[in-house]
């Protein structure tokens, strides 16, 4: 009985160890403890808000490229309806000065100087060639 004794209380002494090592083990898990929890839920927060500036800061420089491209454009714009405005003005004043009696001296001076040629059917046809 002695010998009986002493393996129960062998197999419960080791069973003890093996449960307080399972508790052990169970409390010292990697799991991080709730301070940790927040140390690094900051973190997080920190570098989630340090990429939002950073993505803020280059959506403000592409709205600043959009307004002075579209700046360009109303200026561009504004330009050509000028140079319309212009050219109108020019083919207005172009339509409304008109000098016919000037084309038709330079005919008239030009005829008068030429000499009279012969017409160019007098000319007599060739004759066709014979075999």
């Amino acid at each position: 009985m002695e010998g009986l004794m002493r393996k129960t209380s062998k197999l419960v002494g080791l069973a003890g160890a093996v449960l307080a090592l399972s508790l052990l083990a169970g409390c010292s898990s990697n799991e991080p403890d709730p301070a940790q929890r927040a140390v690094n839920a900051a973190n997080q927060a920190d570098q989630a808000a340090a990429r939002a500036d950073a993505a803020a800061q280059k959506s403000s420089a592409a709205a600043a490229q959009a307004q002075a491209a579209a700046s360009r454009v109303e200026q561009a714009a504004s330009d050509a309806k000028a140079a319309a405005d212009r050219a109108e003005a020019i083919a207005s004043k172009t339509m409304t000065e008109h000098h016919p009696m000037r084309h038709r001296r330079h005919r008239a001076a030009a005829a008068e100087a030429a000499p009279e040629a012969p017409p160019a059917e007098a000319a007599p046809a060739p004759a066709p060639a014979t075999p």
